[in-house]
């Protein structure tokens, strides 16, 4: 059965490492039959959450007072069966563009229910704990989110430089788990 799969890049470089993981798993999630789209975060605009409550007015969903592209990201997460969010590691945490995301999801997160979800990530050091860190950023918005189901995880570790993970074990791993969804 196809599915609706929405892969959220939040790589500030398109064709960086993380990105070029989304994009694999892309390919195998084509590949496999299912409607696939990418959104490229730095190519939309995205502000920050100001906590002014407008979404919470007419109880527990509602528009978003901020008018920029996440009413249409939502949409888009609202209507997938899965949801992919890339991000590369700063710090041990995700990225600001993914984060910003999540964060904006506070409008209608109890409405985005029912979803497969995959994370992929990528980071300089080979270290477990590195991305371990990263995925919990990722655990926290899962958790609030109605039967959510975490499919897999996607780990690109030891790459730096943009294009780095080309060649790469995570690069079969993201084709395969696209393929799987």
């Amino acid at each position: 059965m196809s599915k609706n799969v929405l892969i959220i890049s939040g790589s500030p470089n398109r064709y960086g490492n993380s990105d070029l993981l989304c994009e694999e798993f892309k390919r195998g999630a084509v590949e496999a039959g299912n409607e696939v789209e990418k959104i490229f975060l730095r190519d939309k605009k995205v502000g920050y959450c100001v906590a002014c409550q407008y979404c919470k007015r007419d109880g527990e969903s509602g528009p978003c007072a901020i008018k920029d592209d996440m009413a249409e990201i939502l949409e888009k997460m609202l209507k997938a069966d899965v949801i992919v969010m890339g991000s590369p590691v700063y710090f041990y945490g995700i990225d600001a563009q993914i984060k910003t995301v999540i964060d904006r999801t506070y409008a209608c997160w109890k409405d985005i229910k029912d979803k497969e979800l995959y994370y992929i990530v990528s980071c300089a050091e080979n270290a477990d704990a590195c991305v371990d860190m990263a995925v919990e950023n990722f655990n926290g918005w899962e958790i609030c989110l109605p039967n959510a189901v975490r499919k897999g995880v996607v780990y690109g570790k030891g790459v730096y430089e943009p294009g780095e993970v080309k060649g790469k074990r995570a690069m079969t791993d993201a084709y395969e788990m696209g393929k799987m969804v």
